[in-house]
């Protein structure tokens, strides 16, 4: 039975990615472990801590940008409802499976993949999983989405009130001037 989610999401982004944060680009472009390439996927945490776990799995802590949605959103599988799992032959051992890459090297598609394609068949709009990334509880959940928009029943609204990401935009797209050592207008260097 799918499950509704209401309230904020997070999500931590490459920040070559900052300036379209809700466009799934990125999850397209390369694919995901629930979204082969071709497949927009937005993944989002249900915490900030679980955000920044996500997208920095490996190595160091790499610059990030983090935003937050409003979110109402219908028609979202509970991947904590093992019926549900079961009926759809899928178990956490598949979902938590940390070779998906090496399935799709090999198969072309991971197992968690096509569990992913036959959801969104389904009309799901998303999945509610545990974060698989390292240093995460039971506790630590994500909610990949392949539908969302402005409007029900995907609703996925980004917080800027501020409009930071806008001028972010605008600063990068508009020329500086040389900078010029010993121009006071830059500051002194040392």
């Amino acid at each position: 039975m799918p499950i509704r989610y209401e309230g904020k999401l997070f999500r931590a982004l490459n920040p070559f990615y900052a300036r379209e944060p809700l466009s799934g680009r990125g999850a397209e472009l390369h694919g995901g472990r629930f979204n082969g390439k071709g497949t927009p996927a937005l993944y989002c945490s249900l915490s900030v801590m679980t955000a920044l776990r996500e997208a920095n799995q490996v190595g160091n802590l790499q610059p990030t940008t983090l935003v937050c949605y409003e979110a109402e959103i219908e028609g979202i599988f509970d991947t904590r409802d093992d019926g549900a799992l079961h009926a759809a032959e899928m178990d956490t051992a598949a979902l938590s499976d940390a070779s998906w890459r090496d399935q799709v090297r090999t198969a072309g598609e991971a197992r968690s993949q096509t569990f992913a394609s036959r959801l969104i068949a389904e009309d799901h709009s998303g999945l509610l999983v545990r974060s698989f990334a390292p240093g995460a509880t039971d506790e630590d959940m994500n909610l990949v989405l392949w539908r969302w928009g402005a409007t029900s029943p995907a609703r996925l609204v980004l917080i800027d009130d501020e409009g930071r990401l806008s001028r972010q935009a605008l600063r990068i797209n508009s020329p500086r001037p040389a900078r010029r050592f010993g121009d006071s207008r830059w500051g002194q260097i040392f």
